[in-house]
């Protein structure tokens, strides 16, 4: 078979291999126990003028 040559029994397989649906997984949510923080820092107006300062230099 040359290059380039279609090969039906190749096409055919890579058909069925990518229709099959693998539902053997562990199908149930991880639930995770803890809390989140985080720092909201400064204020947009402080952010603003922190900017237009460092932009002026």
């Amino acid at each position: 078979m040359s290059m380039g040559a279609y090969d039906e029994d190749e096409h055919e397989r890579r058909e069925r291999k990518h229709s099959e649906v693998d539902a053997s997984f562990d199908d149930e949510r991880t639930v995770h126990h803890g809390e989140v923080e985080y720092d909201a820092g400064e204020s947009t107006a402080d952010l603003l003028d922190q900017f237009a300062e460092i932009k002026s230099e």
